[in-house]
């Protein structure tokens, strides 16, 4: 399991021109599913996105996670994280998973990270939709889960 995270000011997902997820402070967590992941893929994704201490304290030192300040997040799913460029340049997705096991574990990470009392709005999978990050820093982390140790 992939995830690209930032850390950001005010930021939307809109489908067919309609708002379905905003923040006003926090991540925008981008997650993508892989054809190999299990629960325990989504387990340490969840945990990292929550405990991720990427906001600045009092002394300008990133040491705050997104509970610390208050913030809220926000996830999309995005299968393109498993676009592979190897061969050629049209990205193959043959590494991505299934529609039906992306859209569980999606929700599996989703609600994983509700467990721990934050706040998230989501997009809406599988669906086209337009995301709006306010990247505050920039800061932006990639997060992948066969990659732990």
């Amino acid at each position: 399991m992939r995830a690209v995270v930032q850390r950001a000011g005010p930021s939307r997902v809109e489908v067919d021109g309609k708002i379905v997820g905003e923040i006003e402070k926090g991540l925008v967590a981008f997650i993508g599913i892989g054809e190999s992941d299990e629960e325990k893929d989504c387990r340490y994704i969840a945990d990292k996105i929550a405990g991720l201490r990427i906001f600045e304290d009092g002394n300008g030192k990133m040491s705050l996670s997104v509970e610390d300040v208050g913030g809220e997040i926000l996830c999309i799913s995005q299968f393109t994280l498993y676009g592979d460029l190897r061969k050629g340049r049209r990205p193959s997705f043959a590494a991505a998973a299934d529609l039906e096991k992306g859209a569980h574990l999606y929700k599996k990470v989703c609600a994983m990270i509700k467990e721990k009392g934050l706040r998230v709005e989501e997009g809406v999978f599988q669906a086209m939709m337009r995301v709006f990050v306010d990247n505050d820093g920039p800061v932006t982390i990639l997060l992948d889960s066969e990659k732990k140790f």
